[in-house]
């Protein structure tokens, strides 16, 4: 540590700036296109027909208990490649992080609509409501609220995790720090400004998460 070489920062800085801005846009698509796909999932998974229940279950059982590695290497190279007709490495980004992020994020809809009690729902029929009506103006708006804080853990794991598409060589942070890396055949100056970005992002994130609690 005593060479610690800060030139190799410097240089590297803007790229590094760069690949935050790939990493919070990655990751935001991700939750964001995660989180409204993880909405009909979850609506399916509660539902009381098996044709739709089943296939959600499943989809869940996948994406959580397969890598995200492999996911990643399946959306890049067997489906966008396919669709595109070339390999883009955000585009399978964004759509491997949404895919992955939806089978958690319909786990965190089931858990919050069904945390709701049971009587709402029931007074809400005694009303004439619809189920859809029901679930839009009386559950959802209650249960969002307790979601909050799993959808933002979700959301710091997500930034997290997107390091994982530098193998497809999609330009974030981690592509940069590893790029830095093999140039110049060191370790802690790229690896040890990358760990400290993303530190600052989860943790900001975090305090977010908390100022948002506080209100709600």
């Amino acid at each position: 540590m005593a060479d610690f070489r800060f030139d190799i920062i410097g240089e590297y800085f803007p790229l590094f700036m760069r690949g935050t801005l790939y990493t919070i846009g990655i990751s935001l698509s991700g939750i964001i296109l995660g989180s409204i796909l993880g909405l009909a999932i979850g609506f399916g998974n509660l539902s009381k027909k098996w044709y739709l229940r089943l296939p959600m279950q499943g989809y869940i059982h996948f994406f959580r208990g397969t890598p995200l590695l492999l996911q990643i290497f399946i959306v890049h190279y067997g489906v966008v490649s396919n669709i595109l007709g070339r390999t883009d490495a955000v585009v399978a980004a964004i759509v491997a992080l949404a895919l992955n992020a939806a089978a958690y994020t319909a786990e965190i809809y089931r858990a919050g609509i069904q945390s709701i009690d049971r009587g709402q729902s029931e007074a809400a029929k005694s009303l004439g409501m619809s189920h859809w009506q029901m679930m839009r103006y009386i559950i959802l708006p209650q249960a969002i609220k307790r979601m909050i804080p799993a959808f933002g853990n979700e959301f710091i794991v997500l930034i997290k995790d997107s390091s994982l598409v530098a193998v497809i060589a999609a330009p974030e942070l981690m592509y940069w720090a590893k790029g830095a890396s093999s140039q110049y055949a060191r370790v802690w100056e790229p690896y040890l400004t990358a760990a400290l970005i993303y530190l600052t992002l989860t943790y900001s994130l975090n305090k977010l998460l908390i100022y948002l609690e506080r209100k709600m």
